[in-house]
Order: C-alpha cells, then sequence, then structure tokens
C-alpha cells in the first residue's frame, strides 16, 4: 500500500513541536498491527513546514519503533500550493490518500484524488455544501472508489454505549439531546487564522455530534434554526462567529419527531484545563443518557503548571524514553478502520457498497453537511427555521 497524506498540520503529526496528531500515529499502529505499508507521501505547500513536518513523523517513527519510507513535498521550491497535484501525476500505484486540508478546500482536493483512482479519506466536514458532497459521491460511485469521512467520535466508547442503549430500546422513543461542543481561542485566532473566515464554528467542531445523532439514531435531519455571536474574534480583525447556537429537527424512521441542541464556540480561555469541551445528553421516554466528554475522570495538578484533564480514550500515548511509545485511542481507531478497510477492498475484493451504514462513508456524510448550509441560511435570515434538504 502506498498512501497519500495531503497536508502537514496538527491533525498529521502535531503542531510545531507540540503533540503528534492521529493520522501518523494512526499510519504506524497500523503497520505494528501487520498492515502492509510501503511508501508514505506527505505533502505540503511550504517547503519549511515539509522538512519540519519530515523531521517530526521521523522522530515519532523512532519513539514508536515503526518505520515506513517517508517522502515530503514541496521538495524544491520554496511554496507550492499544488504540489499534491504533481504527486499525483508522479508517483505509480498510489493506494488510497488522507486528506487534511482547511474546509474550503475539501471539495476541490478530495475531487482530484477521486479523478486519480484514489481511495480517500477526508478529515470533518465532507464539504460545505451539499452540491459538492453530491459531485464527490457521484464520482467515488461511478470510479468504484471507497469515499469516507473522519468522523473520529463514531469510534468514542461513550457513543458507541450510547448507540447500543438507544438501539435497545432502554432509553424509549427519543425527545431530546442536548450537545455542546467548545475549544480554546487560539485554535481560530492562531492555528487556522489563515483559512478561518471560510469555515464557522458549527462547521469545523459541531458537526461531529450532528453526524454522532444520525450515527446513535439512524433519524435525518428535517429542519434547523440558529443564532450566533460576533464579538472577541471581530475584535481580533477575523470576522467569523465566536458561538454558534442551533435547534435541529430529527425525524425517526417510524416519523417520530425530537429535537438536538447544539452549542458551540471556539473562545473558551485558554486556561481552559482541555482543549475541547465536550458534552451530549440524550433524554427519552424512558431514560436519559448523559456524558461528560471532556472529564474523563483525570486531572493532573504539577507545581508550576496549569491543570490539566486529558482525554485518553481520544489519542493517547503509552511508554517512554526507555521503551517504545504506542497510540491508542478512537482518533487512531478512525484512521486504522479506514486503511483495514481499503485493504480489504484492495486484497480481498470487498465492495466499497459493503460498507455503507457502518461507517462515515461519503453517502453517510452528506446528511451532516446539509445540517451545515441551512445552518449557514438560519443565520444570514435572523435565525428563521430553514429545511434541511438536498441529501
Amino acid at each position: 500500500m502506498k498512501i497519500l497524506i495531503i497536508g502537514n498540520g496538527m491533525y498529521i503529526s502535531g503542531r510545531g513541536t507540540n503533540g503528534f496528531g492521529t493520522v501518523m500515529p494512526g499510519v504506524l499502529e497500523y503497520i505494528r498491527g501487520g498492515g502492509d505499508v510501503i511508501e508514505v507521501h506527505m505533502v505540503g505547500t511550504n517547503l519549511k513546514r515539509s522538512l519540519a513536518a519530515a523531521s517530526k513523523v521521523e522522530e515519532l517513527m523512532r519513539q514508536a519503533g515503526v518505520s515506513v519510507k517517508l517522502i515530503t513535498y514541496p521538495d524544491n521550491v520554496e511554496k507550492d500550493k499544488k504540489a499534491y497535484k504533481k504527486v499525483l501525476n508522479k508517483i505509480e500505484n498510489l493506494t488510497c490518500a488522507i486528506v487534511s486540508v482547511p474546509d474550503n478546500l475539501h471539495f476541490s482536493v478530495t475531487m482530484d484524488c477521486l479523478e486519480a483512482g484514489l481511495h480517500t479519506l477526508v478529515v470533518k466536514p465532507l464539504t460545505p455544501t451539499v452540491k459538492e458532497a453530491k459531485d464527490l459521491i457521484k464520482l467515488a460511485t461511478n470510479k468504484k472508489l471507497y469515499g469516507a469521512v473522519e468522523f473520529h467520535k463514531r469510534w468514542d466508547k461513550h457513543n458507541l454505549m450510547l448507540r447500543d442503549i438507544f438501539q435497545s430500546g432502554r432509553l424509549g422513543d427519543p425527545l431530546y439531546s442536548w450537545t455542546e461542543y467548545s475549544q480554546r481561542k487560539s485554535i481560530p485566532s492562531q492555528a487556522f487564522k489563515s483559512w478561518v473566515e471560510k469555515s464557522n464554528v458549527l462547521q469545523y467542531l459541531g458537526v461531529h455530534y450532528i453526524d454522532i445523532i444520525h450515527f446513535v439514531t439512524g433519524a435525518v435531519p428535517t429542519r434547523v434554526m440558529a443564532t450566533g455571536q460576533k464579538n472577541w474574534l471581530k475584535n481580533q480583525g477575523i470576522n467569523v462567529h465566536d458561538s454558534i447556537q442551533c435547534m435541529i429537527e430529527w425525524k425517526m424512521p417510524d416519523s417520530t419527531i425530537f429535537n438536538q441542541t447544539l452549542l458551540t464556540n471556539w473562545v473558551d480561555p485558554e486556561t481552559s484545563s482541555a482543549v475541547s469541551d465536550q458534552k451530549i445528553k440524550f433524554v427519552g421516554t424512558k431514560g436519559r443518557f448523559e456524558a461528560d466528554q471532556k472529564d474523563r475522570g483525570i486531572n493532573l495538578i504539577i507545581d508550576g503548571e496549569s491543570i490539566v484533564t486529558p482525554n485518553p480514550d481520544f489519542c493517547q500515548s503509552y511508554g517512554n524514553k526507555t521503551s517504545q511509545i504506542r497510540w491508542e485511542g478512537y482518533g487512531i481507531e478512525s484512521i486504522i478502520t479506514f486503511l483495514k478497510d481499503v485493504n480489504a477492498i484492495v486484497n480481498n475484493n470487498k465492495f466499497p457498497a459493503s460498507f455503507e451504514g457502518n461507517r462515515p462513508t461519503f453517502k453517510e456524510s452528506i446528511i451532516s453537511t446539509a445540517v451545515i448550509e441551512a445552518v449557514v441560511h438560519s443565520l444570514s435570515d435572523h435565525g428563521n427555521w430553514k429545511p434541511v434538504e438536498g441529501f
């Protein structure tokens, strides 16, 4: 297997010298588990960042005791925004692509990967618009390719437990869900400042919990209403919402209607004990499920340091300087699962369509895209209800 990774930012191998991301740790754990990967081609747009990312990945491989041939791009020019296209045209027998680029580039980059015949995983959301999502679905279907979205929360044990309990009938008929997702203000004001105005906080964060409600219940969204505020970020010269709150009406296969309240912001204090604060409640006629997905029961309190609330269920490294490290968590499992699926298609003649209903495929993920688009319409119309349509 030859893997093309488009992007070399925080999702791939961490931000600068901090962290380690989920994509490369996931690839390395796939290899450790017996996955046959002979080359990884990692493409960015900036030579300096490309070299830094390569150095970081080499260190991750050394720490993990797992190695694979790594080739990075651009390799001979300072900047090249289309370097990935040259790799698509140059490298033979690429198997699959993992796309981790700004939201507004998802469509064009993913389309190019599909045109090149690659099974493709793209970070959420699939696209900002339903039309773009439909075009990707059509192309993937016509070329018999596997397309999936990296909705890693589907592998979170909390959400898997909720799904099992709900589908067993123990919660009864759904009444409402309350979900909240927020992040520190450095995410939009520093990490993603160059492109954040082409996205929004619900599209970037809230989309996870839109997908989870569909994943848990099998319901489809019918309409939304949304409101939001532009304060802190606007004062920093960034014209994007600090926070978006919305209500989503869902319809079950038996026509039962329930609502989801979804609250998002990305201006949490930098002193917050975790980068992400995330919670979910689900209430039915027979019971309720509540999960604090920030507080996993661990607080790290050390002299001279801020209190930290780690989430070992997402992506955690285990081991130290005297032993090989390994990574575990739902952020890792989503990457490994995609690579296993691709291997099953390539080597075991499994059809991409066989994963529908069990994976966040392009066809599954158009539902969350439709909600994103309807929210934008509601925001531009003073918070009035808007239909979720087109999927």
